[in-house]
């Protein structure tokens, strides 16, 4: 694969360079520097060899669009790469926004509870109910975490390019000095270089600064947009009812709008390829994010009601295990869980109800007296006369057994 990379930057037409008008720093790289070379350097390989493939397909080597599509090819290759990630900070950061009412619960149950006992109860049932739904606020910001390196590869590969074109170097990797300079004369509709700001337009007005003005404007524009529908697609689509009461819920609100203000700072100061890099990625996770909602709606959600509507429709439905199946077996599959809850509802034990000491004791004098003929002996015990019933017939009076005797 180096052979490859390596073999592509070597077959690349060699510009002539001028001579650098600007010397060039110390060479000895930073903290810093040092971390993100490896990130840089892939960046740069992947950028190269889309430059290659546009090149050997008759594109011009120093052309705006050869450059532009080889920026669009890099944000796809490394977007992919990251769609497992995506995927995962999406479901971890659904899992938190669903589980913020019960949060919000367990806090308000130790407010004012400062103790060491409360703090540590408290502690105990949060982390007991992060294990119960298989999540932690740090599995919804690890996936962020490590695509940040990635992406801030990206980001300084394609803003050092005017830099490194004046010092008269290149790149840390493939992207040699040619190659470089390449970048920093290509020219967007052949008006608008890749490597100028829009600040920089503004002030400095080279030839065609309109023009470079212009759809920088444009291109920021649509980049606030699309990071504006992507932010809202989750909090107006994706959110079940009771995590729209949650902390979280509001600061996604805010962040809605807060967004965009520092969209347009960068958008400012940025080069136009890294507005066009930051706008194509913008692009990606709209879509992307767009499917993951269709697909893999939070259950409750508006979007996961239009699932269930778009599967009826079809004749299916989703199961208790999350696949979709014919609507006859979900119906199957329904009715037997109801039955089995009625059956596990008819054996569970009945719950008695507690009763007062007065109304105890009442019960146990009413027990006492249902249980009194019951004795050993009562059977035995003479009645009173009178209270016998007289047979049919006519029954014996007393004295009749006097008269008997004496007979």
């Amino acid at each position: 694969m180096l052979d490859l990379l390596y073999r592509v930057a070597a077959a690349t037409p060699t510009p002539v360079v001028p001579t650098p008008t600007t010397p060039s720093p110390s060479t000895s790289l930073d903290f810093f520097s040092t971390i993100m070379w490896p990130f840089k350097w892939i960046v740069e390989a992947i950028l190269v060899f889309w430059h290659w493939i546009f090149t050997s397909l008759g594109l011009p080597a120093d052309a705006g669009l050869t450059w532009v599509l080889s920026i669009i090819g890099l944000v796809v290759v490394v977007r992919s790469a990251l769609i497992p990630l995506f995927v995962r900070q999406i479901k971890s950061q659904r899992k938190m926004m669903e589980i913020a009412p019960e949060l919000r619960k367990v806090q308000e149950k130790y407010r004012g509870k400062k103790d060491q006992l409360s703090r540590e109860a408290m502690s105990r049932e949060t982390m007991a109910l992060y294990k119960k739904h298989g999540t932690t606020p740090v599995s919804s910001c690890l996936p962020l975490l490590v695509q940040m390196p990635i992406l801030l590869g990206m980001f300084y590969t394609l803003s050092d390019v005017k830099k490194h074109a004046e010092w008269g170097v290149g790149g840390v990797g493939l992207l040699n000095k040619e190659l470089t300079w390449q970048f920093y004369e290509a020219k967007l509709f052949g008006v608008a270089p890749l490597h100028t700001s829009l600040i920089e337009a503004v002030t400095q007005k080279p030839d065609g600064w309109e023009a470079t003005v212009t759809i920088l404007v444009i291109l920021v524009i649509l980049m606030i947009a699309s990071q504006f529908i992507t932010q809202l697609q989750i909090i107006s689509k994706n959110l079940s009812p009771e995590a729209k009461t949650g902390q979280a819920y509001q600061m996604q609100r805010i962040m809605l709008y807060i967004l965009p203000l520092a969209f347009i700072f960068s958008g400012v100061f940025f080069p136009l390829g890294v507005v066009l890099y930051w706008f194509t990625s913008n692009i990606w996770t709209m879509v992307q994010q767009f499917l993951v909602i269709r697909n893999l709606p939070t259950p409750g959600s508006e979007a996961a009601k239009a699932r269930e509507e778009r599967l009826a429709r079809k004749g299916k439905a989703i199961d208790a295990q999350g696949k979709i199946v014919p609507l006859e077996k979900y119906q199957a599959e329904q009715q037997r869980l109801y039955e089995e809850a009625q059956r596990a509802k008819e054996q569970a034990p009945k719950r008695q109800q507690p009763t007062g000491k007065q109304r105890a004791k009442k019960q146990a004098q009413k027990n006492k007296s249902a249980n009194e003929p019951n004795k050993p002996g009562a059977a035995n015990e003479p009645k009173k006369p009178g209270t016998g019933a007289a047979k049919p017939g006519g029954g014996a009076k007393p004295g009749d057994a006097e008269s008997t005797d004496n007979a």
